[in-house]
């Protein structure tokens, strides 16, 4: 990975709102929206928001469950560094 992409991730990630979304789903490998929403206490439009500019970035993957769109980790050795570093500050 090159420092530039290392960079964007980190800013994509570094979100306060999205490292607490991160460490949610991090707990417990594939989470809805709504499930995010209520447990962080935050809209179901913002956690939405924030889980779509994770997934564009490849923080994140979407699955489509009927009408529910949850979300898992990719298995990416940056993600797995990332849940090391950013659940110990939770």
């Amino acid at each position: 990975m090159r420092l530039n992409e290392l960079a964007k991730l980190m800013r994509t990630a570094g979100d306060e709102s999205r490292l607490k979304i991160l460490c949610t789903i991090f707990s417990k490998k594939k989470v809805c929206v709504g499930d995010i929403a209520k447990e962080l206490d935050m809209s179901i439009a913002i956690v939405s928001h924030h889980l779509q500019a994770l997934s564009r970035e490849g923080l994140l993957l979407s699955v489509r469950e009927g009408k529910r769109i949850c979300y898992e980790l990719p298995q990416d050795p940056f993600v797995k560094d990332l849940k090391k570093f950013i659940c110990k500050y939770k």
